[in-house]
């Protein structure tokens, strides 16, 4: 099997709640996302997708993504892309960082190669661990009354978890908190700063929320700064930003202490890195959250897989994108029952996207 062709579309995801508010003033009410088709000479085509969360997330762009893959995808052409290994040295070779890009590439090949194999990407992965997980969502920053009421009402629809951004005022931020803990009742409430707070912000949030059922995520930008507020808390800590390579999962525990860590598809390149991410973090004693920086129908299907494959013990919590926002471009595409998630049983990814719905390639190769 060749690579003859690769399609490149953009289309704009709506946040189905309004505004997506995080840390530092970032706010958003749409995203941007990409698209990847490969086409092979045997009439198989695989889809990826990524979606960069605007440019003052992680960096990356939605603009340097699709460039990204104008530099990527000529090369492509010829390769087999059901050895995703050799994908991802090649892109590798040639173009150094944007994992984003290239995240949608392999994304792409995994569909292929379960097409190819008659197989699932969650028993490509390792076998199915769970017919069904809980999600969790994201509770926009906003005032802590207003963060109370998402909460109540996401509940209302089977949500059990939640991650309840903070990394603001200090104290405000406790106070949203600890709305968030009498709101939430026995769900599993992370306060997500996003590397929002200088460690002075932090230790003084982290104490004032260091009685409260609650794990922290990522209170600092770096894995070190991290490790100071983690050394002064008794909270469980998460990291996610700052976790990129596997040196890096090694100073997420044994310097800063944390026991679980976020992966995300467009940080780390794609099913290909997350799934060696996963295991070494599991192998570490972790617990793991499954997700990518934001995305649609493709991106939840690719999440769904790997969720599916790990272990109900070792799955912190997992996102439906495609529940948070209001385009949709596959068909049957992930669904979510009473804030339960599956993953799609159909080979590959196990979803059908409609060009049709897409409009023209912003560029093919």
């Amino acid at each position: 099997m060749r690579i003859i062709g690769i399609d490149v579309y953009g289309y704009r995801l709506t946040y189905a709640h309004g505004q997506y508010s995080m840390s530092g003033g970032r706010d958003a009410t749409h995203q941007d996302s990409t698209l990847v088709r490969i086409r092979t000479d045997e009439g198989i085509d695989g889809w990826g997708e990524s979606c960069a969360l605007g440019g003052n997330y992680l960096p990356m762009f939605p603009g340097g993504t699709k460039a990204a893959l104008a530099e990527l995808a000529p090369g492509l052409i010829g390769l087999d892309p059901r050895h995703v290994g050799p994908i991802q040295d090649d892109m590798n070779r040639r173009l150094r960082g944007f994992p984003d890009a290239k995240s949608a590439i392999d994304l792409a090949c995994w569909d292929i190669l379960g097409k190819a194999a008659g197989l699932p990407v969650s028993v490509l992965l390792g076998g199915v661990r769970q017919e069904e997980f809980p999600l969790y969502e994201a509770v926009p920053l906003a005032p802590p009354a207003q963060m109370a009421d998402f909460i109540t009402a996401r509940r209302a629809a089977g949500i059990t978890a939640f991650q309840v951004k903070v990394g603001n005022d200090p104290l405000e931020d406790a106070r949203r908190a600890a709305a968030a803990v009498e709101a939430g009742g026995d769900s599993l409430l992370i306060c997500d700063a996003n590397g929002g707070w200088r460690v002075q912000d932090a230790l003084l949030a982290a104490r004032a929320m260091e009685d409260l059922p609650i794990l922290l995520e990522q209170p600092c930008l770096t894995t070190a700064d991290c490790a100071q507020v983690r050394r002064s808390t008794r909270l469980p800590m998460v990291v996610d930003e700052s976790v990129v390579t596997p040196a890096d999962l090694h100073d997420a525990t044994s310097v800063a202490g944390a026991g679980s860590v976020n992966l995300k598809l467009g940080r780390l390149g794609g099913l290909t890195p997350m799934r060696l991410m996963r295991d070494l973090a599991v192998g570490l004693g972790l617990t793991v959250s499954i997700e990518d920086t934001w995305g649609g129908d493709v991106v939840t299907a690719a999440v769904a897989h790997v969720a599916a494959s790990t272990a109900a013990a070792d799955l912190l919590s997992t996102s439906f994108f495609n529940d948070w926002t209001n385009e949709h471009v596959a068909e049957p595409r992930p669904v979510s029952r009473a804030g339960r998630g599956s993953a799609p049983t159909s080979p590959g990814l196990g979803i059908a996207v409609a060009p049709e719905a897409l409009g023209q390639p912003i560029f093919s190769c």
